[in-house]
C-alpha cells in the first residue's frame, strides 16, 4: 500500500509536466499559425498607411501620445544602419532560422512557443518589406507609421518583435523552463529504491 502510494505521488508532478509539455509538431504548427497572421495583419495595416498617409506628416491618432507617421526606414530602429540595408536583411533572415532551430531543439513550453511565434512573425513582415518593397531586394525600406513621444517610428512587425523578446525574459525571471520536461522531477528507479536501507523499528 505505502509503495503504491509512493510511486502515485512520485509520478504526479510527471504527468502534469507531460500535459503541459508540446510535442515539437505542435510547437512549430502553433508558431506557424502566429506567425502567419501577424505578418498578415502587419502588411495589411502598412499598406494602408502607405495608401492613406503622407510622408513625415504627423496626423494625431490618439491626440499627441499616439501620432501616425509615414516613415521608409531602409535601417533598423532610430535610423540606424541605413547604409548597410542588406546586412540588416541577412541579420533578421538569420533572426528567423534561429528561431527555428532554437524551436525545435529547446522549445515545448507554451509560454515559448508564444513568444517566439510572435518575434517570427515580425521578423517576417519586416523581411517582406526588405524583400519585395522598393527600391530592390535586399535593399527595401520598411514601412513605419506609428509614433510615440521620444520613440523611434515603427510598425506591427516591430510591436511583436518586442512583445516576444519581453515575454521570454519574463518567463526566464519567473524560471519558467523553454521544455517543461526540465522541471519535472527525475523517477526513482526501482534499483534505488531497492537498495536503499530500511529504518531501524
Amino acid at each position: 500500500m505505502n509503495n503504491a502510494a509512493t510511486e502515485s505521488a512520485s509520478a504526479g508532478p510527471e504527468r502534469s509536466g507531460a500535459r503541459r509539455r508540446l510535442s515539437r509538431g505542435t510547437v512549430l504548427g502553433i508558431m506557424a499559425a502566429i506567425a502567419a497572421v501577424l505578418a498578415v495583419i502587419d502588411q495589411i495595416t502598412k499598406n494602408w498607411a502607405v495608401a492613406n498617409l503622407e510622408e513625415l506628416v504627423p496626423q494625431p491618432f490618439l491626440g499627441e501620445f499616439l501620432q501616425l507617421t509615414l516613415l521608409y526606414n531602409t535601417g533598423a530602429a532610430w535610423g540606424l544602419g541605413s547604409e548597410i540595408t542588406p546586412v540588416v536583411t541577412g541579420l533578421q533572415i538569420a533572426i528567423v532560422i534561429g528561431v527555428i532551430v532554437f524551436a525545435l531543439k529547446a522549445v515545448r513550453s507554451p509560454g515559448y512557443t508564444l513568444a517566439l511565434g510572435l518575434i517570427l512573425g515580425g521578423a517576417l513582415g519586416n523581411i517582406h518589406d526588405r524583400l519585395l518593397r522598393d527600391p530592390a531586394p535586399f535593399h527595401g525600406a520598411v514601412v513605419d507609421f506609428l509614433e510615440l513621444p521620444h520613440w523611434p517610428v515603427f510598425n506591427i512587425a516591430d510591436m511583436a518583435v518586442v512583445g516576444g523578446a519581453i515575454l521570454i525574459i519574463a518567463l526566464g525571471l519567473f524560471g519558467v523552463a523553454a521544455d517543461p520536461a526540465a522541471d519535472a522531477p527525475a523517477p526513482e528507479s526501482q534499483e534505488s529504491r531497492d537498495t536503499t536501507p530500511e529504518e531501524p523499528r
